[in-house]
């Protein structure tokens, strides 16, 4: 975890204040796996219904692009590399743990809230929407975004069909299609 971050410092201050257990993991160095180096997740949490969630945070911003042409877009891009290290821990961690990409986006001043405010978190006066997919589910429905730059990408559609309020993970919570912001 890097306190400078601001996505990331706003998603532990979501945690505390939702009194959940968690370690937030030291980034400075990447681990290694015998002779492999493995990216790092950010957070080991543990929810409500006992199930242990190994936490890549995504910070985006909500609209992307530059200011004079707002793209109205909900970006779930990744690197192969955060997908093949998170699936990693997955694997070692083992059974009663879940992979997951946390995607906090930082809303705009002039975006109107969400009708599912359950994670629409704020800290330090800006506003955060807190959006969850497993890596199981980002995976099987990745496609390229970039080859230059080895990133990956769920679709539009797809992002709708798997993404769900983070609470949902932690809080045994089913949100109904109505409701999220997508």
């Amino acid at each position: 975890m890097d306190r400078s971050n601001h996505y990331e410092a706003a998603f532990e201050a979501y945690l505390q204040w939702h009194r959940l257990c968690y370690v937030a993991v030291d980034e400075t160095r990447r681990s290694r796996l015998g002779d492999l180096r493995v990216k790092n997740l950010d957070f080991i949490v543990h929810g409500t219904g006992g199930l242990g969630l190994l936490v890549d945070i995504k910070g985006r911003r909500y609209p992307g692009g530059p200011p004079g042409k707002p793209r109205r877009v909900w970006e779930s891009w990744a690197t192969l590399d955060d997908v093949d290290g998170l699936a990693r821990w997955e694997q070692i961690f083992g059974q009663g743990y879940c992979g997951l990409f946390v995607f906090a986006y930082r809303l705009a001043a002039d975006v109107a809230p969400p009708q599912d405010l359950g994670d629409l978190w704020e800290f330090r006066g800006q506003r955060f929407l807190l959006r969850a997919v497993t890596v199981d589910d980002y995976r099987d429905r990745q496609r390229v975004r970039s080859p230059r730059w080895n990133t990956v990408a769920l679709s539009s559609v797809d992002f709708q069909a798997t993404a769900r309020p983070f609470r949902y993970f932690t809080r045994e919570y089913h949100p109904t299609a109505e409701g999220l912001p997508f």
